[in-house]
């Protein structure tokens, strides 16, 4: 296929690829049609300086959303040949998708896609029943499937270990007023397409959890709805911290997410940990894996989550003028 996707192309596979996560529900991506090729670019109006000075969660969320991208090109039969990070003059655009080879979907490219609007982050309490181990080599194989590592971290006192690194880390945070009011920001407690839902903010946090709570004005919880003592943590890790790290980052967290959908599994994400710099070198350190970590998971059975709202595909897209 050597034509080009078309307009009709890109907004059915844009459809997809904003249930993709983000930071507070930002939503920081465009998606251009360019000279027959679909290009992922940063919205740098949705950018959090406070959150992320440095831009790694909107690289992290357009990666996710890249790969929901590529997932339902391929579904639809015109998968893509991706370049990341194509022209160095354009530090936003972050990927270009060409059109491949026509093929047939595989089952699994199918019952990935399938799974997209079934993925919502899940910040309510797991149940205490264990993720079976084939699930859980599951979940490795999809980060190492895009380049990307998945560290489970098993046992009470691991657990305990990073929870003591991400709690730090939250109370860092939590003392910087311009990181709370940028949250503030983002909350929502009316209706409106982009932002975090009050409904959908999970619980209050309590002095006895394991792991922190990133504070979206939760209720109080029900007597005995404690959060899980002994949660599935995952740490997701790319090779290094460039740019393009960080891309090919989001795309294997969005493919652990929805092979944990598929699987009948919620995730929470815990990022806290990875936005205070001396966090993040004391949980790659406490790993002893080579890279840098990107996220961090919070994997278990429960009640489905909630969704979030997303914003209309056209606010997103880009198109030719000159294109019918």
């Amino acid at each position: 296929m050597d034509t080009g996707y078309t307009i009709a192309e890109l907004r059915a596979a844009a459809t997809d690829a904003v249930r993709a996560p983000s930071l507070h529900n930002t939503q920081p991506w465009r998606f251009r049609l360019r000279d027959g090729g679909i290009e992922v670019l940063i919205d740098t109006g949705r950018r959090l300086p406070a959150t992320d000075p440095s831009g790694w969660g909107a690289r992290v969320a357009c990666g996710a959303a890249l790969f929901n991208l590529r997932l339902a090109l391929a579904v639809a039969g015109t998968p893509a040949r991706v370049r990341l990070r194509p022209d160095p003059a354009e530090p936003d655009l972050l990927a270009r998708l060409l059109p491949g080879t026509p093929r047939p979907p595989s089952p699994a490219e199918q019952s990935l896609h399938s799974a997209i609007p079934r993925r919502f982050s899940n910040r309510l309490p797991f149940w205490p029943d264990p993720v079976p181990a084939d699930t859980r080599w599951r979940l490795g194989e999809a980060a190492r499937a895009e380049q990307c590592w998945l560290e489970l971290l098993i046992g009470v006192s691991a657990v305990a270990a990073f929870g003591e690194i991400a709690s730090s880390a939250h109370r860092v945070l939590e003392r910087d007023p311009a990181y709370r009011d940028e949250r503030e920001r983002w909350l929502r407690h009316e209706a409106a397409p982009d932002g975090v839902p009050a409904s959908a903010g999970g619980p209050r946090s309590e002095p006895q959890d394991v792991l922190p709570a990133r504070g979206y004005g939760g209720r109080d919880r029900a007597p005995g709805r404690d959060f899980e003592p002994e949660p599935l943590v995952a740490v997701l890790g790319a090779a290094g911290n460039t740019a393009i790290d960080q891309v090919v980052a989001g795309q294997g967290l969005q493919r652990v997410l929805l092979t944990a959908t598929d699987a009948g599994l919620g995730v929470s994400l815990l990022s806290q940990p990875i936005e205070v710099p001396g966090a993040r070198e004391q949980l790659r350190l406490s790993l002893g894996r080579f890279g840098t970590p990107q996220m961090v998971l919070r994997i278990g059975f429960g009640q489905p989550g909630r969704p979030t709202p997303r914003r209309p595909v056209d606010d997103v897209l880009e198109l030719p003028a000159t294109r019918p």
